[in-house]
């Protein structure tokens, strides 16, 4: 579908058989936006929206169709989430008109200490993290379903996994951006036996329009659904988990030596979700709501937000627009790198960084002349001071993320909204799938920082027992006089946030649909000496007029994957995906109607 245009895709989109419930085996209809009546779910996966169409169409909850949608993610899109990951979920209640968040973020072990990630006082390369036992961090996903379930759903976690079991069982077609996927990841894969069954089928790579079936997914589905998630945080699925990262099963004459992990059954024993009180600014009149800190993404886009907010972003040129959001992204970044990391062991000033007093004290240092350099020096957001320049010695470099995630939206009838991000952070997660239970494990803890990013100045993001590493996952909610305008998210590690950013200002701003701001090619300015830039606009005019200014661009082939949801009047919702990248997204929605 990718290579058709954005007309073709239009066509059908209300098309949404249920998985296994009608459609006699064929695949779903794969559009990049839907609009109409009784809820609607987007993803990047058409298999995954309509396992949560399906459910919303049994009397669920937005939130009974955002675990449906996961899980079946799970599934089709084993590379980027599912049960061996975390994520972040926010929700809006319909009835009481408030926004909640679960952070279903990995924990690192108790056992854990600053020096989790070195070795003779040096960082361990990043290659060797990735792909062990150490990086696999306690995955939060079953505890965000079993708690989004118990406090916003109407459904069992039997019921909500129950599109996705099927799903496992009678396969998925594989398309070109698996297949390129297990490409990628095709050599590490063959050093676990267990990750090589499940994916390298016949010990070939998987062929485009071949059908992958998971087995021991739809039993480890059934466990859980008979269980609970007890079965994984107290029983023999976690077992499992912790036997894999112990002593990672490698196998003979691997290309890798592979470090174990210290995870104990004591690890998922203590691991519960938090709940905490959302990020929040207004932003032209519009209450913007995000996920509040381990995660940095919803401090870094209301900080960048709050400094677009002072010009007329509406009325400016493509170039002036540009050099305002990669300059806002720039100081945005700086200040995330400085000051975020996980509340429950650092000093986060999270209200500080969203208030529009700490913006203003940033935002005079654009010139619309000529851009700053990174990296950038971070302000100070508890004591902030017109025109706040901050320490040249507290400037630090953006650490690396992962770009392997994905991100769903969802409504219902009653016009409850959720957008939820999760993840296993790298493409293929760990690498190492646990044996005879159909999923990967995660390396979220390389999202830590190995060592201080800057030499002598505290770093909020360094590893600490049962600590989580710093995220940049951005699920973000609008709304207007209590009511929801539009929900939104995207992968992509640290390029999320200035996906989630510029789809906003794209679409509020700019005055684009929401499926043509998804569509829009992309840039993003990460506080780093060169910005990445899609092809798209790497070659426009626009690009040369940014050099002029001083900004210096590299290419980067994709960025992000958002999908999104509106509310419309007359209660419409509209859903939308990408219409290119990943091959496209899906949006559904449960009873179709007109543009």
């Amino acid at each position: 579908m990718a290579g058709l245009g954005l007309g073709a895709l239009l066509v059908g989109a209300g098309a949404v058989p249920a998985v296994g419930s009608g459609h006699q085996g064929r695949d779903p209809v794969k559009a990049p936006v839907a609009t109409g009546y009784g809820g609607a779910v987007s993803s990047v996966d058409a298999d995954a929206s309509a396992a949560g169409i399906e459910v919303l169409k049994r009397g669920g909850t937005a939130a009974d169709a955002a675990v449906a949608t996961a899980a079946a993610l799970g599934v089709t899109e084993p590379y980027s989430a599912g049960v061996g990951g975390g994520g972040y979920l926010v929700y809006y209640d319909a009835a009481t008109r408030k926004v909640h968040t679960i952070d279903g973020r990995e924990k690192a072990p108790l056992s854990a200490d600053e020096d989790l990630l070195t070795e003779n006082g040096k960082a361990i390369p990043f290659e060797e993290a990735v792909t062990s036992g150490l990086g696999v961090g306690t995955p939060g996903t079953p505890a965000t379903w079993e708690r989004a379930l118990r406090e916003f759903g109407n459904k069992s976690l039997g019921q909500a996994l129950e599109p996705a079991t099927r799903l496992a069982r009678r396969g998925f077609t594989v398309d070109e951006t698996f297949r390129k996927q297990t490409a990628d990841n095709e050599a590490r894969f063959r050093d676990f036996p267990a990750t090589a069954d499940l994916f390298l089928p016949g010990g070939k790579l998987p062929e485009a329009g071949s059908t992958l079936k998971n087995p021991d997914l739809a039993r480890t589905y059934e466990e859980l659904s008979r269980k609970g998630t007890d079965a994984l945080y107290k029983g023999e699925l976690g077992r499992d988990i912790v036997r894999t990262v112990r002593k990672p099963p490698v196998a003979d004459g691997a290309s890798r030596t592979v470090r174990p992990g210290d995870m104990t059954a004591k690890d998922l024993k203590a691991y519960a979700t938090r709940s905490q009180r959302p990020t929040r600014t207004d932003y032209r009149g519009l209450d913007v709501y995000g996920m509040a800190p381990s995660s940095s993404g919803g401090t870094s886009v209301a900080e960048a937000l709050n400094i677009l907010e002072r010009g007329d972003v509406r009325g400016m040129s493509q170039k002036q627009y540009l050099h305002r959001y990669l300059e806002a992204s720039r100081i945005a970044f700086a200040d995330r790198g400085r000051w975020v990391g996980d509340p429950a062991q650092e000093d986060v000033p999270t209200r500080e960084l969203v208030s529009q007093r700490f913006a203003d004290s940033r935002a005079c240092l654009i010139d619309d002349k000529k851009a700053l350099k990174s990296p950038l020096a971070p302000g100070d957001p508890r004591h902030p001071r017109q025109c706040d320049q901050g320490d040249a010695d507290e400037r630090a470099a953006t650490t690396y993320e992962g770009e392997n995630t994905t991100h769903l939206t969802a409504s219902d009838k009653w016009g409850n909204v959720v957008a939820y991000t999760l993840t296993i952070e790298q493409t293929g997660g760990s690498g190492i799938a646990v044996p005879g239970r159909g999923f990967l494990l995660n390396n979220e803890l390389t999202d830590f920082s190995a060592v201080p990013a800057t030499p002598g100045v505290h770093d909020p993001n360094l590893p600490g027992p049962g600590k989580r590493p710093r995220s940049s996952i951005s699920p973000t909610l609008v709304l207007k006089h209590g009511k929801p305008v539009l929900a939104l998210g995207s992968p992509g590690g640290a390029t999320i946030i200035t996906t989630v950013l510029q789809t906003l200002v794209n679409h509020l701003d700019r005055g684009m649909p929401l499926v043509d701001a998804i569509a829009a090619p992309r840039a993003s300015q990460r506080n780093a000496a060169q910005t990445e830039m899609e092809p798209r606009l790497m070659d426009s005019q626009v690009r040369r007029q940014l050099e002029a200014l001083g900004h210096s661009f590299k290419s980067n082939p994709e960025i992000g994957a958002a999908t999104g949801i509106q509310r419309l009047p007359g209660g419409r919702w509209r859903a939308a995906a990408e219409t290119e990248r990943r091959g496209g997204g899906s949006a559904m929605v449960v009873h179709p109607a007109g543009p």
